[in-house]
């Protein structure tokens, strides 16, 4: 039998990337959707704690983080420590951003950060057009109706600005294959746990006496950091950056697609309309011949 990171290589290199990205896409929204459901009871910085201790315990075992960090060299170490504390700010923006505003106006918003990432990656009409098409949709679906909630706004900003901290650095940590990536992945993960500690535990605790919520914070756990950012590994081993910046520009239409089923957010028509124009703007970039 294959060692597991032999496997795990594996598995990246037989399935296509962009199917990776589909479910990254997926899971991305769906588990900030069961996180809104849960802040009445549990708390904002409450599901936040939820979510990254729950992907930190699921990695310890497999991805040993302990050894991660003791074998890193001290560039790694860095990497490591940049990425853990992008993910537990970004994860807790993310939640702050959401306890205000309309999931789509905030995935938007992730989107516009990415859009320096694509350019960088530019290299014929056709990808200006791509991405200039993509941009129109997230407009589309923003409607230009920036939020007169100051402080939503700024937790959508700092959310969006670390999301492009998190695609640069996610792509560092896969550039020795998805097992690693994988790896410095897990490593992260427990050093946004630690991070994260004494902002949400306080609030997370209230959940503890109620096995249901706990199950529901586990889930939430589960379905956004677990799934989601594995999968982003799986396929930034294989997509050049700028490629992988660009089909980033799918998430506002999977989210305003997830908030209408589980939030009850229902899409007007100028939303269909500019989720249309974000995956013609997709596919019809053309990713770069190189997969660095």
């Amino acid at each position: 039998m294959p060692p597991p990171n032999a496997t795990l290589n594996r598995v990246a290199e037989v399935v296509p990337p962009h199917v990776w990205f589909g479910v990254s896409a997926v899971f991305h929204y769906l588990g900030p959707a069961f996180a809104v459901l849960l802040f009445p009871a549990v708390g904002v910085l409450g599901v936040a704690w939820f979510r990254i201790a729950t992907a930190a315990l699921f990695f310890a075992p497999i991805t040993r983080p302990w050894r991660t960090i003791r074998k890193a060299d001290p560039r790694t170490r860095w990497l490591l420590l940049g990425l853990g504390a992008c993910l537990a700010i970004m994860n807790t923006s993310f939640y702050l951003a959401l306890d205000r505003l309309p999931m789509s106006l905030v995935a938007a918003m992730e989107f516009v950060g990415t859009i320096a990432v694509s350019l960088y990656g530019l290299r014929t009409c056709r990808n200006l057009l791509a991405l200039s098409l993509a941009v129109l949709g997230v407009l589309l679906l923003v409607d230009l109706r920036w939020s007169s909630d100051p402080l939503g706004l700024f937790w959508a900003t700092l959310n969006g600005a670390l999301f492009v901290v998190y695609l640069v650095l996610g792509h560092k940590a896969a550039r020795e294959g998805a097992s690693g990536g994988v790896e410095r992945l897990g490593a992260a993960m427990a050093i946004a746990f630690f991070i994260l500690v004494p902002i949400g535990l306080v609030e997370a605790a209230k959940a503890f006496g109620v096995i249901e919520l706990v199950l529901a914070g586990i889930a939430v756990g589960i379905c956004s950091s677990v799934i989601p950012y594995v999968s982003d590994q799986l396929a930034m081993s294989r997509l050049p950056r700028a490629t992988f910046a660009l089909y980033l520009a799918i998430l506002p239409a999977t989210a305003t697609v997830i908030a209408a089923i589980m939030l009850a957010q229902i899409p007007t028509r100028q939303d269909l309309a500019g989720i249309a124009l974000v995956m013609a703007g997709v596919a019809l970039h053309m990713p770069a011949k190189t997969s660095g």
